[in-house]
């Protein structure tokens, strides 16, 4: 008999073996609980081997956990009183299970030798246990097969064939009768891996995500229908049953008005075998040049579905044909979809279907956006509104690239959104979290994994300094000395690691090349003329890349900053040293017969990158900056152009160099987009991959803090500049929220005078940069 003392609060199937840990499942553990009263507070702590989702008395209350890794394992903290009532509570929670083989899973779940489902439960502030997981409940292991969207690159492994089934038919309710259920078995501790001991489990470091019941907006486009339009719409937006009759097939696509991330739930009644086909789609698209799961379809107008189609991922359900009124058949897949269309395709067998609703649960992390900006150009009203959407679908447990692909957590992605964050809600609490993950996605080489969590090795060198970039911008606007404490052995890692890699003309040598072809990925921007090598200079097939060289600089440059912040001053001055032989490097070594810089060291090939870093990092002089950059904009067709992911950094240097009116034509890049009826930013203009990319969310970057001109110019917001761009708008106005409260501006151009003023939290010092002589400033501190 086991020890009692041992027993842990985990729990899992009692006949499960590991002949059944070899592909996902999916399993559902059920409690009833009987309160005579009412606790005044009943406080959850959860977690699970893989993901789970809970629900109490039939509503989806959370899901987690938060995303760990192999060195760190959350849980949840909820109280969950407001969801209770008196008399019988039904408890159940949906477990996904991934076995512990990467390719049979989600790229950025851990997972460990232990299934399992986590719960203890407390009624007092001294967080003594009332009651847990343990032997008295029950558990079933669904027939839902998780299966991977595609057969070239499957990161998320969340799409479903799925199956009604009685034994799950009512399990919400008090009444359902759960004998024919499995009995359970908990776990004692020497059983546990001991990442998930309850010792070991760490609390939740970023808040729950929010939930948000939403209706689609209606149909968009009636394809095979029985059903009017009208009828649809009603069921849609009012849960007026709509009754697809038997032996037919309707196929119609519905609209959400715009991107979102969100749990879909489809309740009906009757229609016993029918299939039920839920396609989640981005956009309307057109056939992909080319054959095979490598080749993406074709984009323009977003809403064309005359000349295009939908694509995307398909879930698929077989009705049971059990659903009653008071208790209608439910299908929802687990995991959330992210979605603007979905293509709904049902053909009932020889029983009608009824739907009684079809709706979703908006879901991600609770972003704040409390900076609000306008200005005198009217169409940059539009791009912020689709730059702020795409933030929040890019963010749940973590930063994400894209919600509808990958769902991955990229240093570069990362690096941007957290800025964008900062300057629109100045929450660092997931940025906090990021820089942590990165942190831990250390290599025994000093490198770190470019996205992470991740299950498999995914190096791209560059993205190392893109982190490093991450702290640097928390010391800006946070002045946390112990954050950046923590993080100086992974920073000087990755230094190490590039310095290791200087060669004998004193660049970095050749460290990657083409994605599947090397060791690691040297990828830099997405770029029609670097499509062969996925992304990489093609330098890369002559040797090292000048590119790497230069973000190496940068990572210096940033370092000695933050240990000059902390008090390092010989970790500072190592650094500086260090950038200076590389910036003289360099520019001994790769610099062109143009006086450019090269792609690759005596190379006569050039990029709009290479100049755009050599003016961030001093390389290039600012005079000298501004003859390569018009040559880079004026003949696009001559040099690889930086794309959405490199704007940030191409925005910088022009203002840098006093090219801000340049951004005025780049801005086309996304007013492009708006007419091309996107919702959220696309990931590039090359190949269109995603719909939803986040690091092209620049507008809420620049306009607070360049067209409006605040940002912070030394660690913790303690001082600022406030210097507007007034290059090629009449007016601009705003509130910016910054770490030290909230701040207003408003710049206007009045008879070839401009006029500033602005409200300024007192705790903040002020400076004003770049004034010109005809502005006028009033400034009050508040």
């Amino acid at each position: 008999m086991r020890n009692l003392k041992n027993r842990t609060g985990w729990i899992w199937l009692n006949n499960w073996n590991e002949t059944a840990d070899i592909k996902p499942q999916i399993v559902y553990f059920r409690k009833v609980i009987q309160l005579e009263t009412l606790p005044d507070q009943l406080i959850l702590q959860l977690s699970a081997d893989s993901k789970y989702k809970l629900y109490i008395n039939g509503n989806l209350i959370t899901y987690g956990p938060q995303k760990g890794d192999r060195s760190i394992w959350y849980y949840d903290e909820l109280d969950i009183t407001a969801y209770l009532k008196q008399g019988d509570n039904v408890i159940v929670a949906a477990v996904v299970r991934y076995p512990n083989l990467h390719h049979q899973g989600n790229h950025s779940i851990y997972r460990t030798h232990t299934p399992g489902f986590y719960l203890k439960g407390f009624t007092d502030n001294q967080m003594n246990c009332c009651f847990k997981a343990d032997d008295t409940w029950k558990a079933y292991l669904s027939k839902v097969e998780l299966i991977a969207e595609n057969s070239y690159f499957a990161p998320l492994y969340i799409q479903e064939i799925a199956y009604g089934e009685q034994a799950l038919t009512q399990m919400m309710t008090a009444q359902f009768d759960d004998s024919s259920w499995h009995e359970v078995v908990e776990y004692d501790m020497f059983q546990l891996a001991d990442i998930i001991k309850p010792d070991s489990l760490q609390k939740r470091s970023i808040p729950l995500m929010f939930m948000k019941t939403c209706r689609f907006d209606g149909i968009f486009h009636m394809i095979n229908h029985q059903n009017s339009e009208q009828n649809w719409n009603r069921m849609l937006q009012a849960d007026i049953p709509i009754v697809i009759p038997p032996n037919s097939e309707e196929i119609v696509e519905i609209s959400a008005g715009k991107e979102m991330t969100g749990f879909l739930e489809l309740a009906m009644m009757g229609g016993g075998k029918s299939e039920i086909r839920i396609l989640s789609s981005e956009c309307y698209a057109y056939e992909p040049e080319g054959e095979g799961p490598g080749y993406m379809p074709l984009k323009g107008d977003r809403t064309d579905y005359i000349n295009g189609k939908l694509y995307g991922f398909t879930d698929i359900y077989q009705v049971l044909g059990i659903g009653e009124e008071d208790h209608p058949e439910k299908y929802e897949p687990f995991w959330f979809r992210t979605f603007r269309f979905i293509r709904l395709a049902i053909k009932t067998d020889s029983e009608q279907l009824i739907l009684k609703h079809f709706k979703y649960m908006q879901t991600g992390y609770p972003l704040k956006i409390e900076t609000k900006v306008d200005t005198s150009d009217t169409t940059l009203g539009k791009i912020w509104e689709i730059s702020a959407h795409t933030l929040q679908c890019c963010m749940h447990e973590t930063y994400e690239d894209c919600p509808f692909y990958e769902q991955l957590q990229y240093a570069m992605d990362s690096r941007s959104q957290i800025l964008y964050t900062y300057a629109v809600s100045a929450d660092d609490r997931l940025a906090r979290q990021c820089m942590d993950d990165f942190r831990r996605a250390v290599r025994q080489d000093g490198m770190i994994n470019c996205s992470y969590p991740n299950y498999e090795m995914n190096v791209i060198p560059g993205f190392s300094i893109y982190y490093i970039g991450m702290v640097y911008d928390h010391m800006m606007y946070f002045g946390d000395r112990v954050l950046v404490r923590k993080h100086v052995p992974t920073i000087l890692g990755i230094l190490q690691f590039f310095k290791s890699n200087v060669n004998d003309i004193g660049i970095v040598g050749k460290i990657g090349g083409p994605n599947l072809r090397e060791h690691y990925w040297s990828f830099i921007d997405w770029t029609k003329e670097w499509n062969e090598t996925m992304g990489v200079p093609l330098a890369t097939y002559q040797g090292p890349i000048t590119m790497e060289s230069l973000l190496y600089l940068l990572g210096l440059q940033y370092a000695e900053a933050l240990f000059r912040f902390i008090g390092y001053q010989d970790l500072a001055d190592e650094c500086f040293s260090d950038s200076e032989k590389m910036k003289q490097a360099i520019n001994q070594y790769c610099r062109g017969e143009n006086g450019m810089l090269q792609d690759g060291p005596a190379l006569e090939q050039y990029s709009q990158h290479c100049q755009v870093f050599g003016i961030i990092t001093g390389t290039i002089g600012i005079l000298e900056g501004k003859q390569y950059l018009t040559e880079t904009l004026e003949n696009p067709e001559l040099y690889a152009q930086c794309s959405v992911a490199m704007m940030y950094y191409l925005f910088r240097a022009l203002e840098l160099c006093g090219m801000y009116s340049y951004t005025n034509t780049l801005w086309n890049l996304w007013r492009d987009m708006v007419a091309k009826k996107l919702t959220t930013c696309e990931e590039d203009a090359v190949n269109s991959r995603s719909d939803c990319h986040a690091w092209g969310a620049l507008i809420l970057y620049e306009l607070p803090s360049v067209i409006l001109g605040v940002k912070p110019i030394a660690p913790g917001y303690s001082k600022i500049s406030i210097s507007p761009n007034t290059d090629y708008l009449s007016w601009a106005k705003g509130s910016v929220i910054t770490p030290k409260g909230m701040l207003t501006l408003e710049w206007k151009l009045e008879r070839e005078n401009y006029m500033v003023q602005a409200a300024v939290p007192k705790e903040i010092e002020v400076v004003f940069h770049d004034i010109p002589k005809n502005m006028k400033v009033e400034i009050q501190f508040i």
